[in-house]
């Protein structure tokens, strides 16, 4: 409930900001010689930004268990599933938060976590992972996904990806009007120049935005990766699941879940709007707390 909290704090506090900065600087009173709704936007754009992220967040559960076909298992299966749900608790316990439910799916090696409540997340594997990895490399790859929940990382990035949307969707509307109405002359409403501008604004800006996003979700894959080597107690499983990692190719998630994923990110140009970081930083990153 903290964290929800947070998100509508956050949302309240964005809104306020921008608007004292407009203020201050005059913007606001500018624009709105010209037409422009100032406050009425920054609303809007707040509402739609922050209220797209927080409902994706309540439904990230159901929608990863439709979207990869996950299966929830309480560890009455079977050997494997009974060791795959009393790790998850073990390891919960020590990480201090509530027991997730714990799924498996079909597919290659991944895992991923989500969830909008600290105390009632979802850990999923993939029987890739169970088939490619020893039972240690797998409870270091479950200890990273609870390093995830703990850390409160799908909130986190829900925060950061409503303020970036709330940027984007205005920035958009202000450069659209800007446009339409100073440069283009229009004072008939809002003309095609705005609703162009407006569409090109935001894939733009949407560009920039996916890398602000990115760089964010890389810098929790480091903190995931530590949580697991803390509940471990050794850095080397982890190590050895991501040097194993780094061997396989990686199973496919859908474009919503691929954030929460276990795969390693690429290098070069493609690592800006890569979710995951380089195997071999991570590795590099978590021998250096042996």
């Amino acid at each position: 409930m903290k964290r929800i909290t947070l998100l509508i704090v956050t949302n309240l506090a964005v809104i306020m900001l921008l608007s004292v900065v407009a203020s201050v600087l005059g913007i606001d009173r500018l624009l709105a010689q010209n037409g422009f709704n100032f406050f009425g936007t920054l609303v809007f754009a707040a509402l739609f930004g922050f209220g797209g992220a927080f409902i994706s967040l309540l439904i990230s559960k159901w929608m990863a268990k439709r979207s990869t076909g996950a299966q929830v298992i309480d560890g009455t299966e079977g050997t494997t599933q009974y060791w795959l749900v009393d790790t998850v608790k073990r390891l919960s316990e020590k990480a201090g938060i509530g027991m997730p439910e714990v799924a498996l799916y079909e597919g290659e090696p991944n895992a991923f976590a989500t969830g909008a409540f600290r105390d009632s997340a979802l850990v999923a594997v993939s029987t890739g992972l169970l088939e490619s990895m020893s039972r240690e490399e797998v409870e270091a790859v479950l200890g990273h996904e609870i390093g995830h929940v703990a850390n409160g990382d799908m909130v986190t990035l829900t925060l950061i990806q409503g303020v970036v949307n709330t940027f984007v969707i205005f920035l958009s509307r202000v450069i659209g009007h800007v446009v339409d109405r100073m440069i283009l002359k229009n004072d008939k409403g809002q003309g095609i120049g705005f609703f162009v501008t407006v569409m090109v604004s935001q894939l733009v800006l949407g560009v920039f935005a996916s890398m602000i996003v990115a760089w964010f979700s890389r810098r929790r894959e480091f903190r995931a990766d530590a949580a697991s080597a803390s509940l471990l107690g050794s850095p080397q499983p982890m190590v050895n699941a991501l040097a194993k990692l780094g061997g396989l190719q990686p199973g496919a998630l859908p474009e919503a879940m691929k954030a929460s994923g276990i795969s390693a990110g690429p290098g070069g140009w493609g690592a800006l709007f890569s979710t995951h970081p380089p195997v071999e930083e991570r590795i590099a990153a978590l021998q250096g707390r042996s």
